[in-house]
This record gives structure tokens, C-alpha cells and sequence, in this order.
């Protein structure tokens, strides 16, 4: 989620509450509204300092006339470059930590920003989670700098709480996803190393914080890293830091995420988009647990931590077209575990769809408006949509429904969202290459049930689930249609609509 829309409501299970931790000044320079907003009800939280400009002028003043200890910059401002408003922090104080914000990230904007002296960079969007690692890591920078021990800022920052918030609960009754739950909190008790693997969406983050909620190093931090974010060098940078004057505007030592995680877990998203340089590198560390930084000579911390990684590749395949290296594969998956996809998984999508519903509604109406609710037919177009962007895309959609509900009332299927993609090509001629192995027959009767299935999906999605309408759409009748949603499993209770009734 972005920060700009969580940040708010994710303190309480943050480390907001740690009272030993030392306050920051921030600034905060973006010329998005909510990501200001959101940024500072997380500084806030936190017990820091927070300013908040949307102009670059108003930015170029405040830092002439003050000391902030973090800035976080957009890096396209509208009036003033960001790269202007770096120069001038560097100018006036050196000792401010300045974190480049940026949504199109490239290789030569990140290297000209940490030659200009940029401490950090922040991909947008980006998580409470990211946030909060981050800010933990300033703090770890500026008592190193203070000559205080870091220990203080690293234990403050590390704190969290159980597992009270609803970002990383775990909802379904459907076999497979239960077992996938039952298999990581078996795991999470041990220190294996464990890699998840699945389609894109379908929780693989918050399976690997329920892992480290669930471990012995519950009272540590668990540090996101996104393989696929960040360009080789900017990765190597960001997981195993750097030591002054390893390359131009290397002014000062920085710590990397893995020495951040020490005593906790390291979760490694996208793990097949990491090169196979960075992969032999990370190996040593699997296997001797030494972190060496960028530009040293020699080791400069002995971590202790537990790995947990994601793809959503098919890992086997991965290791075979030599994407993963086959040693760093072994040393990872200890324990393999496999999220089904939204789409097999239907009978999870009314509890899912009614909890994300009642946290946005709590979010954006509070309790003093009556909860909405969704109507049997509505359901039934949430169960039949294919779900692509999988749990990920089902919380999009019913947060635009959450926005826009009326207070008590039902939620119509035309209250659903539709988009072009939903349903996807149902005129695709095309034969898979399995196919062709199959006879005639049968793989004419299962390409027909391939276009019953999407054509019928796509039908009473578009028609908002009125099966009236429906079947006047299709040229067929009534039971016709109900017959052939029944062989596709496309299922729809006996209550119509009001519409259907009259119809």
C-alpha cells in the first residue's frame, strides 16, 4: 500500500511507542499532498520532528534557516528541481541525511544524487514498513556519527508489535491457503531458511512477516528488500552498504539491510531478478554469515539472521534456465511453500472482500457511519472475476467501493469497478503448445470450455449480475444460461434482484 494511504493507520504496530528513542527533525518536500500527509503522521508516530512543504522555494528557505537531521526530497519537484534543493542542503549542512523520493527511478538520476551527496533513495510507493527500515537506519547513521552506540537506535527502532495488525492477518478456509499457513507457522519456529513462491498479489509479504511474527526474533525487525526494484549496483549498495570513498559522493560509512537485520529476518522479494553476481555475494554470507561493504577490504560485520524469500517465477524453472543460482536455491529453500492464486481459492473471496470492507470503511467513515454490505449478487461478480493482480487487486477494488458506498446500504454489482483487463481476450484462437499433444477432439472440448468459462465470466460481469439481462445479451434463455454457469461452477444463490423480478 502506499504510504501516503497507511502510513496513518500502521504506528500502532510500529515502534511509535518506544520512549528511549531518539527524536529526529524531518523535513518532508513532495508536491503530492497525501504522501506528505502520510509521511508525517508516520514522523509523528514516531515521536519526531516534522515539516512539510509542498514548494521547492518554501524548502530552499527552511533549510537555509534551519537544521533538520533527515530530509526526504522528491526528486521532481514542480518549481525547483530536487537536485537544486540537494545542492543547496549540501551547502549549508552536510550532516543532514537527504533521502531522494522518486516514482521513475534510473540509473544515472540515483548515481547523480548520491554524487551530489543524497544519503538514500526512496522508491515510490512505498510501505510503512520501507519507512520505518529506513528511518532506523538514519538513526543507526547519525548516533554512529554522534559517537553514541548505535545499539540504542537499532534496539528502538526494531521493537514491534505481535501480530495486532490486520496487515498481516492471514484469511481463508480454503485447503490449500490453510496449509500454506499451517506449513509457515510450522516453519516460523525454527531458523530455516524459507522461500515462498506464487503469483504476483497473492500475499507472499505478509505470509513471510507472519514467519518472522511467529519466530523467536519476533522482537527484531523484519527488512523488506525488493530485487527488482533497483539496479545492480544500487542493490549491492543498499543490501550490503558501503564505506566511505567507495565511489564518488561516498562521503560517509552506511550501513547495508543486512546488518540492519541482524538478529531478525530478511526477506528477499523478487528474489529471481537479482544478478547472478549479487547471488554468488549474498551466498557468502549464507554460508559464513561475514558481511564485507563496498569499497572495504575487509569483513566489517558477522550477522545473525534468518532468511525468508519470495518469487513469482516457478523456482525449479528458474534454476534450470540458470536465472537462480542452483547452490543459493538450495541454501534458501529449506522450506518451499506455495500461495494459490485468488482464483483457486474462491470461497476465501466473501471473507476477504468483507474484511478489507470493513477496515476501509473504518478508515475513511469511522464508526459513526452504518457499515455497508454486499449484496448475494454482487458476490457472485466478485467470485467470478478472474482476479489477476489476485488478493492484491481484490483490496483495490473493494477500497474504491468503500469510498464511495452509502452508509447501511447494499452494494449493487454497479458498484463494482470494472476494467478492460478483468476478463481478458475471450476471442483468443490461439492453441497452446500442450494442446497439440492431445487428440483432436479433446482439445477442441477443452478449448471450448475454456471460451464457455471466460465468455459466461465475462458476460455476468459486464451485465452487473441482472441474469436477465444476461441472457438477453447471449441470445439464450434462462435456464440455459443457469445450466451452463452450473457446469462451469460459476455459481449464483436462488435470490435475484429486484430488476430480475420485474423483468
Amino acid at each position: 500500500m502506499p504510504v501516503g494511504s497507511e502510513v496513518a493507520t500502521s504506528s500502532s504496530s510500529s515502534v511509535g511507542q518506544i520512549a528511549d528513542r531518539p527524536r529526529l527533525n524531518v523535513l518532508v518536500v513532495d508536491d503530492d499532498r497525501a504522501l506528505r500527509e502520510g509521511c508525517a503522521s508516520f514522523c509523528t508516530a514516531q515521536g519526531f520532528g516534522v515539516t512539510t512543504t509542498g514548494s521547492g522555494n518554501e524548502a530552499l528557505v527552511l533549510v537555509s534557516r534551519r537544521r533538520f537531521d533527515v530530509v526526504l526530497l522528491d526528486l521532481y519537484m514542480s518549481q525547483v528541481p530536487g537536485m537544486e534543493i540537494l545542492k543547496a542542503i549540501q551547502a549549508t549542512n552536510k550532516g543532514t541525511l537527504v533521502v531522494m523520493m522518486t516514482g521513475n527511478p534510473s540509473v544515472e538520476t540515483n548515481l547523480q544524487a548520491v554524487q551530489l551527496g543524497a544519503w538514500d533513495y526512496l522508491l515510490k510507493p512505498f510501505t510503512p514498513a520501507h519507512l520505518d527500515v529506513l528511518m532506523g537506519r538514519a538513526l543507526q547513521a547519525l548516533d554512529a556519527a554522534r559517537g553514541a552506540t548505535t545499539e540504542r537506535g537499532t534496539a528502538a527502532t526494531a521493537a514491534r508489535a505481535a501480530a495486532n495488525s490486520d496487515l498481516v492477518t492471514c484469511i481463508g478456509v480454503s485447503a490449500a491457503f490453510r496449509a500454506a499457513v499451517t506449513l509457515a507457522r510450522r516453519t516460523a519456529v525454527t531458523d530455516a531458511s524459507v522461500m515462498l513462491s506464487g503469483e504476483s498479489g497473492t500475499g507472499k509479504e505478509v505470509l513471510a512477516e507472519v514467519i518472522h511474527r511467529h519466530s523467536h526474533r519476533a522482537s527484531k525487525r523484519m527488512v523488506p528488500v525488493n530485487c527488482a526494484a533497483l539496479p545492480d549496483a544500487l542493490l549491492e549498495s543498499e543490501m550490503f552498504g558501503h564505506r566511505k570513498g567507495a565511489f564518488t559522493g561516498a562521503d560517509r560509512d552506511k550501513p547495508g539491510l543486512l546488518e540492519m537485520a541482524n538478529g531478525g529476518t530478511l526477506f528477499l522479494d523478487e528474489l529471481t531478478e537479482m544478478s547472478q553476481r549479487l547471488q554468488a555475494k549474498l551466498l557468502r554470507v549464507l554460508q559464513d554469515g561475514v558481511v564485507r561493504r563496498l569499497g572495504s577490504e575487509h569483513q566489517d560485520a558477522v550477522v545473525d539472521v534468518r532468511f525468508v524469500s519470495a518469487t513469482n517465477q516457478d523456482p525449479h524453472e528458474a534454476v534450470r534456465n540458470s536465472v537462480l543460482r542452483e547452490d543459493l536455491f538450495y541454501r534458501l529453500r529449506v522450506v518451499l511453500i506455495k500461495l494459490p492464486p485468488l482464483r483457486e481459492r474462491v470461497e476465501d473471496i466473501p471473507l476477504l472482500a468483507n474484511h478489507f470492507l470493513a477496515h476501509y470503511w473504518g478508515r475513511y467513515r469511522g464508526t459513526r457511519d452504518a457499515l455497508p454490505r454486499f449484496s448475494a449478487a454482487t458476490m457472485d461478480v466478485l467470485r467470478s472475476r478472474p482476479w489477476r493482480g489476485n488478493v492484491r487487486e481484490l483490496q483495490n477494488v473493494v477500497e474504491h467501493v468503500a469510498v464511495l458506498a452509502e452508509p447501511g446500504h447494499a452494494i449493487r454489482p454497479d458498484d463494482i469497478p470494472v476494467y478492460d483487463d478483468d476478463t481478458g481476450p475471450v476471442g483468443d484462437t490461439a492453441v497452446p503448445l500442450q494442446l497439440l499433444e492431445d487428440r483432436y477432439y479433446s482439445a477442441r472440448d477443452t478449448l471450448m470450455g475454456n471460451f464457455e468459462y471466460a465468455y459466461l465470466s465475462r458476460l455476468i460481469s459486464r451485465s452487473g449480475g441482472n441474469m436477465s439481462k444476461a441472457a438477453r445479451t447471449a441470445g439464450l434463455d434462462r435456464t440455459t444460461l443457469y445450466r451452463l454457469l452450473g457446469r462451469h461452477s460459476l455459481r449464483r444463490e436462488d435470490q435475484a434482484e429486484p430488476d430480475e423480478q420485474s423483468a
